[in-house]
């Protein structure tokens, strides 16, 4: 998220309050630059709509109901998903919501399905051919011999 106030004025401009719809991702609905942003946002509909627009044109992605309802955002409209789920990771779970959204569903069952791939190339390439391996080794070795 870009916490500069200039880029969200340029992104709202000229949008309709009463048809944009606000994906909020942010695992513990505590990410600075998120909730900025998210609270910007807020304030923008909330000035055009009334309070009671929250509900209605807000989503959350996120594991924290609680921090979400506080927001203002009905948790029937949270997508959730599991806690142990790593930040750079999350693309595959529900925090890919919103690249879902722009680059559309087929493009990212495609998506999904290229890290399908390289999951199985992982589990059954030999270790001299083994992309993913050779990375991690080729990563260890320039951090710790060429420095």
């Amino acid at each position: 998220s870009n916490v500069d106030p200039a880029d969200l004025v340029s992104t709202l401009d000229g949008l309709d309050p009463a048809t944009t719809l606000f994906v909020v991702a942010s695992k513990t609905f505590s990410t600075l630059e998120t909730l900025t942003n998210a609270t910007a946002a807020r304030r923008w509909l909330v000035d055009a709509l009334g309070e009671d627009a929250v509900a209605k044109h807000f989503v959350a992605v996120s594991t924290n109901a609680e921090r979400v309802a506080e927001f203002g955002i009905d948790t029937a409209n949270m997508f959730g998903f599991w806690d142990w789920v790593g930040g750079r990771y999350s693309v595959d779970s529900a925090i890919g919501l919103s690249v879902m959204i722009t680059i559309g569903k087929q493009r990212f069952a495609e998506f999904l399905g290229g890290m399908h791939s390289i999951d199985r190339h992982f589990a059954t390439a030999p270790l001299e051919h083994n992309a993913p391996v050779l990375l991690g080794l080729l990563g260890v070795w320039y951090a710790n011999f060429f420095g």
